[in-house]
């Protein structure tokens, strides 16, 4: 478990509040969007969503996998459509120069995003 985290807590909001507060910002995962670099910053937003979307998107279609509900030409397609958007995706980041890392917001007591 790491100490940073707050995984649960009772107290009153002020006392979270005071807890949030001790959590140092840093400015690794944060999206800084400037006039002069607000088409990578986002870009940086929307793929990061979309890689978000899209790992919910693969679980959902494991779930459904092991749970016997699709067909095998199904599964075939969703395979299929799920290779294309992963490759799409490797061609977006390249063309803005991001990487995975680049992508995975920290959301502070919540953790990383992806």
């Amino acid at each position: 478990m790491q100490e940073d985290k707050i995984l649960f807590y009772a107290g009153s909001a002020n006392e979270i509040i005071e807890e949030l507060e001790k959590i140092k910002p840093g400015d690794q995962g944060r999206i800084n969007a400037t006039p002069e670099n607000v088409d990578s910053g986002l870009a940086k937003l929307v793929l990061t969503l979309i890689e978000l979307i899209r790992k919910l998107m693969e679980k959902q279609a494991m779930r459904r996998i092991d749970g016997d509900s699709l067909t095998e030409e199904q599964i075939e397609n969703l395979g299929e459509t799920l290779m294309k958007l992963e490759n799409k995706m490797d061609e977006l980041k390249k063309i803005f120069n991001l990487t995975d890392k680049d992508l995975n917001l920290n959301l502070g007591p919540l953790g990383d995003l992806l």
